[in-house]
């Protein structure tokens, strides 16, 4: 049987990566791959393998991405290496874009989307204590939270706006039961 597909989706700053940080413990079974990112190694937050855009672009030629976006000024991709792992029964979970839940789901049969969110104000203050964008960025970052929440029955909505433990505990129970 296939593994699960589990795009984590969501505002910048709603926390996706903390949440996912807790998977990883929680969850040893589940597979997160390293994104790539057309970011500075010093950025901070995430794990990421940083590259230049002549690369990615060089790496998207090769085929090198199962799914790949851009936002923010940012190229963003999965690596390919995804596919075996779902075709070996291994769940696999990321950090993604809700503009590929569509080709998701066209892709692969079994798949968990959780949509993490969380008010405004919250999102603000927390993009600014990252302190990896300017106020500008921020404030643009913020226009693209009014998008539309994917919906579908395999769609879990979690608010991640109080004690990081009952975000925790609601975003591990959203996830695809072990094989």
């Amino acid at each position: 049987m296939p593994g699960v597909l589990i795009p984590v989706v969501g505002p910048s700053g709603a926390g996706k990566d903390s949440l996912i940080d807790a998977a990883r413990i929680a969850r040893p079974d589940i597979f997160i791959p390293i994104r790539v990112i057309t970011r500075p190694e010093t950025a901070g937050g995430e794990v990421f393998q940083a590259t230049d855009t002549a690369t990615f672009d060089a790496m998207l030629d090769k085929g090198a991405f199962a799914f790949h976006w851009r936002a923010h000024g940012l190229a963003y991709g999965i690596p390919q290496e995804i596919e075996a792992r779902l075709k070996a029964g291994q769940h696999v979970m990321f950090n993604g874009s809700r503009g590929i839940i569509d080709q998701a789901r066209a892709r692969f049969e079994n798949l968990c989307v959780i949509v993490v969110t969380a008010p405004d104000d919250v999102l603000a203050q927390r993009l600014a204590m990252r302190g990896r964008e300017t106020i500008e960025d921020i404030a643009n970052r913020l226009k693209r939270v009014a998008y539309a929440i994917p919906d579908g029955d395999d769609v879990a909505v979690i608010l991640n706006d109080g004690p990081i433990e009952r975000s925790c505990a609601a975003f591990l129970a959203a996830l695809p039961p072990r094989h």
